[in-house]
């Protein structure tokens, strides 16, 4: 996770392939966002995936199934406290916050993207989608909270019961994201919404807060 400062701006990138979630990652992404609070005065995060067609991929199988499947429940548990903290930390930070989502966000990756305060989206490739349904895998109440915050209720009953995969249009159409536009034009689209928005923390923090 690397961070960039443009003005009140700051640049996070998730360098992590399809940025899937496991204990490094989500640690890595927490200790960035610290920073990030702690060592600047950004009024603004933008945080971007540098896959070439991904934004994240959600929870990493590869690394919970076989924890699970060796019977250690306490690092499953310890897993998913941990990734209820990060889906927290970005609902409730101090600052507002912008995804700029570079291609697909499945599963856990949409989840995470509703955390943010606002979504812009690739529109000439990448799906947003909640495929739970087929994994056989339920949601936690906090991530329906998560959800219930930037989708409307009667689009995220057909997307959580039908694992249906939306385009950044439909998504636009939904009121999921602010924006859909061409790849090329996607940081520029977002870095102008973002500079436009140099407000106070203090207020910021209160108003999620409350």
């Amino acid at each position: 996770v690397d961070i960039e400062i443009d003005e009140h701006v700051a640049i996070v990138a998730l360098n992590d392939g399809e940025n899937r979630f496991n204990p490094d990652f989500l640690n890595a992404f927490l200790k960035t966002l610290d920073e990030v609070e702690q060592k600047t005065q950004a009024a603004t995060v933008v945080v971007k995936g540098n896959h070439a067609k991904i934004f994240c991929n959600g929870i990493d199988l590869e690394w919970l199934v076989p924890v699970i499947q060796r019977g250690d429940l306490q690092a499953a548990k310890d897993f998913f406290y941990l990734l209820n903290r990060l889906l927290l930390r970005l609902a409730t930070y101090p600052a507002i916050t912008i995804a700029a989502m570079n291609g697909h966000a499945f599963a856990g990756g949409a989840i995470m993207s509703c955390a943010f305060d606002f979504r812009l989206m690739r529109a000439d490739r990448g799906f947003f989608c909640l495929p739970e349904v087929d994994l056989g895998i339920p949601f936690l109440p906090g991530m329906n909270a998560i959800l219930s915050k930037a989708i409307p209720r009667y689009m995220l009953e057909e997307m959580q019961y039908t694992g249906c995969r939306l385009t950044a249009d439909q998504c636009v159409e939904h009121h999921i994201v602010r924006q859909a536009c061409h790849i090329d034009e996607l940081m520029d689209a977002t870095m102008a919404f973002a500079r436009g928005l140099d407000k106070k923390r203090g207020i910021v923090q209160e108003l999620k807060r409350r």
